[in-house]
């Protein structure tokens, strides 16, 4: 059955197929929700890092981001990519 819409063209709350649509609506966005918890592994955004957010050098995972930070910095200055940059390669 069709969804029966208002004079003013929006659909009516008030009926069955409207709440029944709502509840499918519902249980595909839980259904959603529980799969990307599943398959979603998240790192800690704050690991490494001091109560002000700040990075803190003195841990591992500090030490280690510090680290991928410096390398990319280097990397942005070398001439390969400077080439790429102003080439648009």
């Amino acid at each position: 059955m069709a969804i029966q819409k208002t004079a003013s063209g929006k659909v009516d709350k008030r009926t069955k197929e409207y709440k029944e649509m709502v509840e499918r609506a519902k249980k595909a966005r839980e259904a959603q929700n529980k799969a990307a918890k599943k398959t979603t592994i998240k790192k800690s955004s704050t690991a490494g890092r001091r109560a002000d957010g700040q990075l803190d050098q003195r841990t591992k995972a500090g030490k280690e981001a510090a680290a991928r930070m410096a390398k990319a910095r280097k990397a942005k200055g070398s001439l390969k990519n400077k080439l790429k940059r102003f080439f648009g390669v």
